[in-house]
């Protein structure tokens, strides 16, 4: 049974970003290598490819090869025919490079298969209302996908969506939104299964209506940089979510107004076969203004946050409430109030337990834990102008 803390996940989202590439594509023909490995340093665009999308003059472009594949003023449609184009039943990973700035409905998605990788240099801005599920770039029972460089404005229902997949890479992700969630991934097709192997490098987000980045039942996660900017609920949410790697956190003003967090770790996020072994290992949350920095919920753990950086929260700076083998400023950290350092716990789950809070530097705040939680270590702290009521 999911409690208050169980999160609603109805959104939109846009990205925006993409440099034009300075080197000279080069397109491969069937049975010929790519010449540049599929990655994020490339420059947008560079390297080899297998299918183009190009804007002139008002209309879109799609080759595989010498075949035009689609001609026509819709950008969508374009490059779900030069994705479409590719080979069918592949077992490799073939590349569709977008060349130029456009818009797409709301109520459609760009539908990625298995063994694709997609590279977007230049903003699709997302127009009209969005429905439930559609994504500008969404793939639902995949593996072996890449989105290479890809920003969007508007108000998607999300910015990116994978359900169901395994072997995901995002790469540079810029969604400058006004409304929508900016990147979920999740296994809701089949909870039994995770989806697995997910790797996000670099992520711009901001103007969401619900989170920034979700998760909800990944099995291996790596994280490179979440940087949220007045998104509505939390910058960065884990969900249910094990063996998890996130370096950076950097959000401001998320969740202002409500109980979300910079980052947050909810509905048994963390819990390996009914325990709490560490796996998520976090390097740095910094927050500014907004709801809570850091908040650990719904028998989640199993988490190390090395450094914390979290001012001006209009909620708690940090709450860990029913959470187990969490340690937080493991290589230090500094909150200023006026947002408190919680340790909680609700009647309906197990108390907190296992939970270390050292190195940090406190500053016009509390330190509470209320109520008493088992094996609590809060120690090496430098309290200035903040009071301390513990166990």
């Amino acid at each position: 049974m999911l409690s208050t803390a169980v999160l609603a996940t109805l959104a939109l989202s846009p990205l925006a970003h993409g440099a034009d590439s300075t080197d000279v594509p080069t397109e491969r023909g069937p049975g010929v290598e790519r010449s540049t490995p599929t990655g994020t340093a490339q420059q947008c665009g560079s390297g080899s490819f297998d299918a183009e999308v190009v804007s002139s003059g008002g209309s879109w472009t799609a080759r595989n090869g010498s075949e035009v594949v689609h001609t026509g003023p819709n950008m969508r449609a374009a490059t779900q025919a030069a994705v479409d184009s590719l080979t069918s039943g592949r077992q490799s990973k073939e590349r569709v490079v977008v060349r130029g700035s456009g818009s797409m409905r709301a109520d459609r998605s760009l539908d990625l298969p298995s063994y694709t990788v997609l590279d977007v240099c230049g903003t699709i801005d997302v127009t009209g209302q969005a429905t439930g599920d559609n994504a500008v770039v969404r793939g639902r029972h995949v593996t072996a996908v890449e989105v290479q460089h890809l920003s969007v404005t508007g108000s998607p229902w999300f910015g990116v969506f994978f359900r169901n997949a395994s072997d995901i890479h995002l790469g540079q992700i810029d969604l400058r939104l006004s409304g929508g969630l900016g990147i979920r991934v999740d296994n809701h097709a089949d909870r039994d299964q995770p989806t697995t192997d997910v790797r996000i490098d670099d992520v711009h987000v901001s103007g969401t209506d619900n989170h920034g980045v979700e998760t909800y039942g990944v099995d291996g996660l790596t994280v490179g940089t979440v940087v949220a900017r007045d998104v509505a609920y939390s910058g960065l949410l884990l969900n249910n979510t094990t063996n998890a790697t996130v370096g950076t956190v950097d959000a401001e003003n998320a969740g202002s107004g409500t109980g979300y967090a910079a980052f947050r770790m909810a509905n048994r996020n963390g819990r390996v076969d009914g325990a709490y072994p560490t796996n998520v290992h976090v390097g740095e949350v910094i927050a500014r203004g907004g709801g809570r920095g850091v908040f650990c919920v719904s028998e989640s753990g199993g988490a190390v946050i090395d450094r914390v950086d979290i001012a001006d929260t209009g909620n708690n700076a940090i709450l860990v409430e029913n959470c187990y083998n969490v340690e937080i400023a493991s290589e230090g950290g500094e909150v200023s109030g006026p947002g408190t350092v919680r340790i909680a716990a609700r009647s309906e789950f197990p108390v907190t337990r296992d939970v270390t809070l050292h190195n940090l530097t406190v500053t016009d705040s509390a330190i509470v834990e209320s109520p008493c939680g088992e094996n609590i270590t809060i120690e090496n702290n430098t309290l200035e102008n903040t009071s301390r009521d513990v166990c």
